[in-house]
């Protein structure tokens, strides 16, 4: 991820996502992305903290203010700059591999054997 072309996985994919609308804890990320995914995609809590040190360290995601609930913190995370140019290169890549298929798939439809 350290290179301008390298793609996201899934789950750094729709961690990064859950955060457009502004930052979240870590239960709030695993929620906005099974949402997302209309729970196909469930991202286990060491899934998670994994990707996000990894974005973090990436300079994707930054960790941002802590606050206690219930006895235990709770910190928050944030999409950074790059962390938003990151996504939408990923989401361009994908919806131009997703046009190949999908043109593909009608031209196969009409073609003659």
């Amino acid at each position: 991820m350290t290179r301008r072309n390298s793609s996201l996985t899934e789950p750094q994919y729709f961690i990064l996502a859950a955060l457009m609308d502004g930052p979240l804890h870590g239960y709030g990320i695993i929620k906005a992305a099974e949402e997302a995914t209309d729970g196909r995609l469930r991202i286990a809590v060491g899934t998670l903290y994994g990707a996000l040190e990894r974005l973090e360290r990436a300079g994707l995601t930054a960790a941002g203010h802590e606050e206690i609930v219930d006895g235990r913190a709770r910190r928050y995370y944030r999409l950074t700059e790059d962390g938003a140019a990151a996504l939408s290169r990923e989401a361009l890549r994908m919806q131009q591999a997703a046009a190949v298929v999908t043109a593909h798939s009608r031209n196969a439809g009409a073609a003659p054997a």
